[in-house]
C-alpha cells in the first residue's frame, strides 16, 4: 500500500506547492518576503526519519525524481532542484543516525534540510546569472521566511504524517518485503 501512497503523496504535495502562495492572503504577499514552499523535502524528511530503514536509499530516489519534476513544472532550468534534493536527504539522512526520530529532531532537520537547500539553490542560481540578490537580502527576505512557512507546514502536518508513516513502516516490516 505504502508503494503506492508516497509517491502519491509525493506528487499531491508537488502540485500543492504550486498553488501554496495562491492561497495566501494578497496582503501578506504584496510585500518583499519570498516565500518557497519545499513541501516535498518536508515529507521526504519526515519520510527518512519515521519509514525508512538505515540502509535504504528510498528517499534519495524520491528527491532525484520528484526534485526533477520541480525543475520541469516550475523552474526553466533543469537538475537543480533535483541535485539539491538528493544532495540535502542523503545529507539528513546521515544526520537522522545519529539523532532519535521525535518532533524536535523532526523540526531541527526539517529546518536545517529546507535552508541548505534554499541555499544551495540560491548559490546555483546566483552563479548561472539567474538571480542577483545580495546576500543580505537574500537572508532577511528569502531564507528566513521560507524556513518558517516551511516549518509551519512541519508543525500542521506532523500529527498525520508520523503516524502515517510509521504504521506503514510497521506493516512494510511485518510483510517482510524491502522498500527499494
Amino acid at each position: 500500500m505504502s508503494r503506492i501512497l508516497i509517491p502519491f503523496i509525493l506528487f499531491l504535495l508537488l502540485v500543492l506547492e504550486g498553488v501554496a502562495l495562491d492561497l495566501l492572503p494578497v496582503s501578506f504577499i504584496a510585500n518583499e518576503f519570498q516565500l518557497v514552499p519545499h513541501w516535498v523535502l518536508i515529507f521526504l524528511i519526515l519520510k527518512i526519519m519515521f519509514f525508512d530503514g538505515e540502509n535504504t536509499s528510498a528517499s534519495v530516489i524520491h528527491g532525484l525524481i520528484f526534485g526533477f519534476l520541480i525543475d520541469v513544472v516550475y523552474t526553466g532550468v533543469l537538475g537543480v532542484y533535483m541535485f539539491c534534493y538528493a544532495l540535502v536527504i542523503y545529507m539528513i539522512h546521515s544526520l537522522v543516525k545519529v539523532l532519535h526520530a521525535n518532533f524536535y529532531a523532526a523540526i531541527l532537520l526539517s529546518i536545517i534540510g529546507v535552508a541548505l537547500t534554499d541555499i544551495f539553490i540560491n548559490i546555483i542560481f546566483s552563479v548561472a546569472g539567474i538571480t542577483e540578490m545580495i546576500w543580505q537580502d537574500y537572508l532577511l527576505y528569502r531564507l528566513i521566511p521560507t524556513a518558517l512557512a516551511n516549518g509551519l507546514f512541519l508543525f500542521v502536518l506532523y500529527p498525520l504524517l508520523t503516524k502515517l508513516l510509521m504504521k506503514w513502516k510497521e506493516e512494510r516490516y511485518s510483510k517482510g518485503s524491502t522498500y527499494f
